[in-house]
């Protein structure tokens, strides 16, 4: 009954879809009238957009799968299983350095750790927008620069971005 590119993008953008309906229902409530439900109205307003902050920032991570393998993240350890090449895995704690390159036309996470092997996972994997929700952990990195940093690299204005040094 719905066409699938609609259904696509409900699906990509449900989180903000979400979002922004509990901010407008807090609107709505705050505009009914009287101090309860003005001070209830703004609270769900609030909560809804912080909530669509975020989700603007993770809305870069969500694609559509384009790239062989898959990402899985437990346990505070990254996993990229690699269907053509090797994959591999590297914990979070061990990081010490994000870039975002092109390699062979195609937008890839370089994680690094303290040793100096390097990971390179396809920013279009499958489960790599779970990779979102891992890099928050991280001290000192700016998810709207990683979103903007994934935009500049997608329209093809850069080939190398670093997103994250481990602060000394």
């Amino acid at each position: 009954m719905i066409r699938p590119e609609l259904r696509d993008w409900a699906a990509r953008h449900a989180e903000l879809l979400i979002a922004g309906a509990i901010a407008l229902a807090g609107l709505w409530l705050a505009l009914r009238g009287g101090w309860f439900f003005g001070v209830l109205g703004g609270l769900a307003l609030l909560v809804g957009a912080a909530l669509l902050v975020g989700a603007i920032r993770r809305l870069p991570f969500r694609r559509a799968v384009a790239s062989p393998g898959m990402v899985e993240i437990d346990e505070g350890a990254i996993r990229y299983y690699g269907a053509r090449t090797l994959g591999g895995e590297i914990a979070l704690r061990d990081l010490v350095q994000i870039r975002l390159l092109m390699v062979a036309e195609h937008p890839h996470w370089q994680l690094r750790n303290q040793r100096g092997e390097a990971l390179l996972v396809p920013v279009d994997a499958a489960g790599a927008e779970a990779l979102a929700h891992a890099f928050t952990a991280l001290d000192g990195l700016d998810m709207g620069a990683v979103a903007l940093a994934l935009q500049h690299l997608s329209s093809g204005s850069a080939t190398m971005r670093t997103v994250w040094t481990r602060p000394h």
